[in-house]
Formats: structure tokens, sequence, C-alpha cells
């Protein structure tokens, strides 16, 4: 059963107490007060430029900031400088080795699973097509695995790292956007809420952690238990340093599944936005692939991955290589076998993914660092153009009263 399919299965199934429609409808008129009103002293000001030129000096943890950052930036910074004071780093370090092992897989997760499934969801979709991502998508996917990749750094935390600055600017960018569909006349609140609510950031964070493991798990990728909660609870971190009401985030993967399919039971649904976001993201890696010989398996991998309801949906089209991805998980397997035949075949396939990735990240940033600017405006041409025993798997779905179509 593909992962939209699970989705679709248990989202009728009772939710763990604390999710509830009452409670997700609370999250969705809550901001990121904080870096709300970061960004509106900021744009009150007419300091946003003077912000994006200092802050691309100021790139690494324990970098001084620079002495001519507006005032109310600079609190901004000084508050969120550290990170959660209950982190686990015994818990991360785990998180970080399953991201050694599995990084090619994660990254396919994330391209191929998990940012579609955004793009099913109308109201993500139309926030996304809203902004300047649209334009330039490849922009979008590299800030991401650039981002996921400072993340599970080993000195991700240390001084010198590049992680902390990025989520810092990150929650700035998330709450300049917020502030510019609200009030700039892009964004209808009364039909689709408050844009990047607490609801969607959770949401996000369920997404780039539950629905790539289910994608990994689709693809046949073994993992233990402990791994699986080790890399959910990396992305808990996340979740803290980008504002996230963290009284309403998951605590483990059992309720990180409960939260993501109430909210996927909510708002799942076809959309013209999410049809052109997919259309672009196909398109991407079709670039990415050397030849095009194999270009066909990018959308026969997303189909496969996300179901053919949301594939459907989001017009992924259909072809012969369809059948090749059902064999993808058959070849990871055989992959998987001889990994575990030696250590020195470990570390090579560890190290052949490690590269993959790094290729794949090096195709969509073209080389380059990027940098996450604060919009001054959003301008109009932005818009709509078997397991093994011991190992995690998802859980079974409970019978469904409703499923999408």
């Amino acid at each position: 059963m593909t992962t939209a399919e699970t989705t679709a299965e248990t989202a009728s199934a009772p939710s763990l107490p604390r999710y509830d429609a009452a409670a997700l409808d609370a999250l969705s008129t809550q901001g990121d007060p904080l870096a709300d009103e970061t960004v509106a002293e900021l744009l009150r000001r007419g300091e946003v430029g003077d912000l994006n030129t200092l802050m691309r000096f100021f790139t690494t943890t324990g970098d001084p900031l620079p002495e001519r950052l507006p005032a109310s930036a600079r609190g901004y910074f000084e508050a969120t400088a550290l990170p959660p004071a209950w982190i686990d780093w015994d818990v991360m370090e785990q998180a970080r080795l399953f991201f050694a092992d599995n990084a090619a897989h994660i990254n396919t997760g994330l391209s191929f699973a998990a940012m579609p499934v955004s793009y099913a969801v109308p109201r993500m979709a139309r926030l996304l097509s809203r902004t300047h991502s649209l334009a330039y998508p490849s922009r979008r996917m590299a800030n991401t695995g650039q981002f996921v990749t400072y993340l599970m750094r080993s000195d991700s935390f240390a001084e010198g790292s590049a992680f902390l600055p990025a989520a810092q600017k990150v929650r700035l960018l998330h709450a300049a956007v917020r502030h510019h569909l609200r009030h700039g006349g892009h964004w209808d609140v009364e039909r689709d809420g408050l844009p990047i609510c607490q609801e969607d950031l959770i949401a996000g964070q369920t997404f780039f952690s539950l629905l790539v493991l289910d994608a990994m798990h689709r693809l046949g990728i073994h993992m233990t238990e402990e791994g699986a909660e080790a890399y959910y609870y990396a992305w808990r971190v996340v979740a803290a340093l980008l504002g996230c009401d963290m009284a309403a985030v998951p605590e483990n993967l059992a309720e990180a599944r409960a939260y993501c399919d109430l909210y996927l039971e909510r708002h799942l649904g076809p959309s013209p936005e999410g049809v052109v976001l997919s259309s672009q993201l196909l398109r991407l890696y079709e670039d990415v692939v050397p030849g095009t010989l194999f270009d066909p398996m990018v959308p026969a991998t997303v189909r496969y991955l996300v179901g053919d309801t949301i594939g459907d949906w989001l017009e992924v089209p259909r072809g012969p290589w369809d059948a090749a991805a059902r064999a993808v998980p058959v070849v990871l397997g055989l992959l998987e076998t001889i990994e575990d035949s030696s250590p020195f075949a470990e570390w090579a396939l560890d190290k052949a993914g490690s590269l993959l990735a790094g290729f794949e990240l090096s195709a969509l940033t073209r080389g380059r660092v990027m940098h996450h600017a604060i919009p001054a405006e959003l301008k109009p041409e932005y818009g709509v153009k078997a397991p093994r025993t011991g190992r995690w798997v998802p859980p079974a779905p409970a019978p469904a009263r409703a499923r999408a179509r």
C-alpha cells in the first residue's frame, strides 16, 4: 500500500485524544508572535533591504551580529541564538547516523513523496504559488536540501556551523510571507485561514519526517524503530527552531501519524496550483537526471510513492515505466543484502549514497550557497503560472470509514 493510500485509509481512524478538529482549528488561527512582530517592525521602518544585505555576512554559528543590524532584528537573533535546552544529544547523534546511512533515500522521499503530497493540499499549493518559489522551483528544492544537509552534520549546532543561522532566517522568511499574504491582497483569510499558521508549520514538520519514512518503507528500505524515531526527533528540534508551538507538536511517530492523518483528511484535494507545482517539480528532476533515457522514471517514482489518487490530482503522467518503479524495492533489497554482507560493502554503498545525494544537491544549487532573503513585497508576477523483525514499519491502517477518491 502506498503512502497516500495508507493516509487515505487511516484518515478516518480515531486520532490520539490531543488531536481533533477543534485543536487543529485553533492552530489554524495562530502564527509565530516573535517572528511576526520582528518582520512587522522591519517593514514599518523600511529596514528589510538593510537586513538582507547584512545577513549575507551572518552565515555561521558564532559569527558576531553585524554592527548595523536593525534593533528589532538584533533582539530576534539574540533570542533565537541557542538550540532548545531540552535536546537529547545522544538521540541527535542517532539521527545523524541514520541520515548518513540513508542520505540518498531520504532525499528521494523528500523530493518524490513529501513535496508532491504538500502540493495535493490546495491551501499549501496556493501559498507556494503566490511566492517566488513557483517561478524558480529549483531554489526551493535547493534550500530544502541544503537545510537538511546542514541539520544532519555532526557539527550542526557547533560554532562554525551554518544550520542555526539558516533556521533563524527561514523562520523570518515564513513570517514575511505570512505578513505579505495577509496584508497585500494575495490571500483569502476567510477561506484559507492564516497563511503558514501553526497547523501548517506542524504539518510540514510531519511531511518531512513521517512521509519521508513512509516513502523509504515503500521503497523497501529497512530501518530500526530507534533510527526512525531518532530521525523524527531531529525534525521535532527543527519545529522548535522554526517557531512551532511545542505544546502541540507531536512527541513521537505515533502522535505524528495521528496529526498528519487528521491534517490530510481536512485538507487533501486537487487544485490548479498543485498541478502547476507538480509539473515544475517533474521537469526539474528530469533535468537533474543525466540524459533523457531515465526521465520517465521521475513521474513513475512520484506516482509509485504517493499513490494513484494524489498522482491523478497532480496530473502526474502515467507510462510504461510505472511498472519499473514497482521493481525499485527489489533492487534496493538486493543492495541491502550486499551491504549486510561485509563492513566494506556497507561502507562502499553508504559512500555511494552520500555521493549521489551530494550530486543531487550540487545540481540544484549549481554549487552555490543558498541565502534566505526576506521579501519586501510579493510581486504580482509571482502568482500562478513484509518487514524484518525488530525493524520500523508503519502501523497497519485501521478500517476506513471514508476514502479519498
